[in-house]
């Protein structure tokens, strides 16, 4: 009964779009020949498309192609916008946005972001390898992210449901970040910049190419913050420093390596981070400077792809992952004390892929991945011990998907996954798409997906005794069905614009609360949840050298139960985008301006809504191979904050003011 509804919802939705859209497709079309086939294209002629993504498919494509609405952020946007880290980048996308408790960043998808959920509802790939880690399936996107944002090529964001490719945590969002290499970071590249709150970061990159088959690339990266001195109202006593902290500090070290010999290529990254924690969460000492975090991880990944013919090609995959949570909070029960959190993930996942064209006008895909958890281990103690889980587990998927060209002008794509997971059985994830080239100029997607995120090692066994936390003995994974059209159209030589309309419905969301009874946080499948969104975006691109993109995002995103809206969900995000040149092609200014509307608290308050502006300045050249930029953060020192997590006394965490930052980096 529930494939039937299904069915009819897939149904009805094409019909309404068709109806719409039908007089545009029987419309006059341009004579423009139809683009080379990708799957043949010499990845020199690839390299020269516009835009082009990898991750929505497993493989090369158009962005108007893609069964998804794709953001690509590139190199040069990252460098001449002044980002500092992965959240950065990923809160210029439309329909995202950011939370930050002063510890980790979180990130937002389409008006959805949970208190107690660290990022699990997307997944996130390093050149194709997963980085969700085995126990809370979560990437920071702050200083914990695994590579330095200076060695990044480009980000690839497809919003919507991804299971059908990728199985869980591809729920709302996959975000596929592809680094660097030889070709190019040629040679040495030495970076160093200093920041407000006494910030120092510094890092040197090698790049070599032996020859066209084989390159290497290796890097380093230093990172200390003292952080600012924060005021909380909350502690406004004499007892607790007036309300006023400065524990906020941060470092980081990374090592990163890629390196390739004619169809093998390996990446390996090693990133260790300690972090002051300033907001006295779970009721620890207000100010003590021993409440921190530590959090290391380390990937190594070597992947095998080969072209057998023009019409069949192979892509193997194998990689090892190891990641330390050490976590000290200090309390005061009759005398200072520190309990302590420990978490420990080791596991190994390996994916074997085949793209083939069996036939004219058929392009499939289908693979087998699997992933053995060899170590999911949780503990917490102080002077008794009151978790100490060691778990490990195993699941496995297999999916298909065919790229069917129906006529010159329709594309059909249709994929599905099944899973298999010991903790609740199987689930199978189907999407489709239809996609309509009116002409070069025009493109409309009509999409529908479904997805699943499997509850994790910390949701389902966490127990610190009376401390916290319980464990609910058993948890049911997440489902979410997403139905949307897109609409792509160049407006002309320099300027296009996207506009995007969804509905998604989540079932068995997963979600912290605090139980009455015993005052302990518990996750249960406590949720359906309803959204209805738009997503529009401007892009332009001049031959004077500016270049920008404007969005705009509307959701609203509300509990079916109780029609209430739901916390830490902004409904408007407005953000422009503009790079300039000032002086020749030497100079370039690149403005930033975010918007974020204001967000339901824990509380049923609200954090108000703030306008942000970024400005950087990039002076390329000075002298040959230097590159000078200076950055301010906050232009006009919006005071702002955003909603507080169930552990925080804090109902607004206040964030950042006006903060400065001047890098200069010298290739030779």
């Amino acid at each position: 009964m529930r494939t039937i509804k299904s069915v009819g919802k897939i149904t009805a939705f094409i019909t309404v779009i068709l109806l719409a859209v039908g007089p545009l497709c029987f419309a006059g079309h341009s004579e423009a020949d139809v683009p080379q086939d990708l799957f043949t294209m010499p990845i020199e002629d690839l390299a020269e498309q516009p835009y082009t993504v990898s991750g929505a498919s497993k493989y090369e494509q158009k962005t108007s192609e893609a069964p998804a609405s794709v953001t690509i952020i590139t190199a040069d946007e990252i460098r001449k916008y002044g980002y500092k880290t992965m959240a950065d980048v990923l809160e210029s996308v439309p329909g995202l946005f950011i939370t930050y408790d002063r510890n980790y960043h979180y990130i937002g998808v389409r008006g959805f972001r949970r208190p107690g959920d660290y990022d699990s509802r997307i997944l996130i790939l390093l050149n194709g390898h997963r980085l969700n880690d085995n126990v809370y399936d979560s990437v920071s996107t702050g200083t914990t992210f695994p590579v330095d944002i200076d060695l990044i090529e480009k980000v690839e964001v497809m919003r919507g449901p991804g299971s059908s490719l990728y199985g869980s945590n591809a729920f709302l969002a996959v975000v596929n970040v592809i680094t660097k290499d030889a070709k190019t970071l040629k040679g040495v590249e030495v970076s160093g910049e200093v920041a407000s709150f006494d910030t120092q970061k510094e890092r040197i990159s090698y790049g070599k190419n032996f020859d066209e088959t084989h390159n290497l690339l290796v890097s380093a990266t230093s990172y200390k913050s003292d952080g600012p001195t924060l005021h909380f109202k909350e502690f406004d006593t004499p007892a607790t420093h007036n309300g006023n902290v400065s524990n906020d500090d941060d470092k980081f070290y990374n090592l990163f390596c890629t390196a390739t010999a004619g169809d093998l290529s390996l990446i390996a990254t090693y990133l260790p981070r300690e972090k002051g924690i300033p907001t006295a969460p779970y009721d620890t000492v207000f100010g003590d400077s021993r409440t921190r975090t530590n959090d290391d991880m380390t990937l190594v990944g070597l992947e095998y792809k080969h072209d057998f013919t023009d019409d069949f090609a192979l892509r193997g995959r194998v990689s090892y992952h190891n990641y330390n949570y050490d976590g000290g909070y200090v309390y005061d029960d009759n005398g200072l004390y520190v309990n302590k959190d420990r978490a420990r993930g080791r596991w190994v996942e390996s994916e074997l892929q085949f793209i083939a064209k069996p036939i004219e006008n058929h392009k499939l895909t289908w693979g087998v991945e699997d992933r053995y958890n060899a170590v999911q281990n949780q503990k917490n103690w102080d002077s008794v011990v009151y978790l100490d889980d060691h778990r490990h587990s195993n699941n496995w998927g297999v999916y298909i998907q065919d790229e069917w060209k129906i006529f010159d002008k329709w594309t059909f794509i249709g994929g599905i996954r099944y899973d298999e997971y010991e903790i609740f059985g199987g689930t199978t994830n189907p999407r489709l798409a239809l996609i309509y080239q009116h002409s070069d100029a025009t493109t409309v997607k009509l999409l529908y997906g479904r997805a699943f995120r499997a509850p994790n090692a910390y949701e389902l066994y966490y127990n610190d005794g009376d401390a916290t936390t319980k464990a609910p003995g058993s948890l049911n994974p997440e489902k979410i069905e997403t139905y949307e059209a897109v609409l792509e159209q160049k407006l002309n030589k320099n300027l296009s614009t996207t506009v995007s309309a969804f509905h998604y419905t989540m079932d068995d969301v997963l979600d912290q609360y605090l139980e009455p009874s015993d005052n302990l946080l518990i996750f249960r499948n406590l949720r359906e949840i309803k959204a209805n969104g738009i997503e529009t975006a401007l892009l332009g691109k001049w031959e004077n050298g500016v270049k920008g993109r404007a969005s705009y995002s509307f959701v609203e995103a509300r509990d079916s139960q109780t029609n209430a809206i739901l916390v830490d969900s902004p409904k408007h995000l407005a953000k422009f985008n503009v790079i300039s040149p000032v002086i020749n092609d030497n100079l370039f200014a690149g403005l930033e301006v975010l918007y974020t509307s204001r967000a339901k608290t824990l509380t049923d308050n609200y954090a108000n809504g703030f306008w942000i502006t970024n400005l950087t300045l990039t002076y390329e050249n000075i002298v040959k191979g230097f590159e000078l930029s200076a950055s301010v953060y906050n232009l006009f020192d919006v005071d702002y904050g955003y909603p507080g997590g169930n552990e925080h006394t804090q109902d607004i965490i206040e964030q950042d003011g006006r903060s400065f930052r001047i890098k200069l980096t010298y290739r030779f």
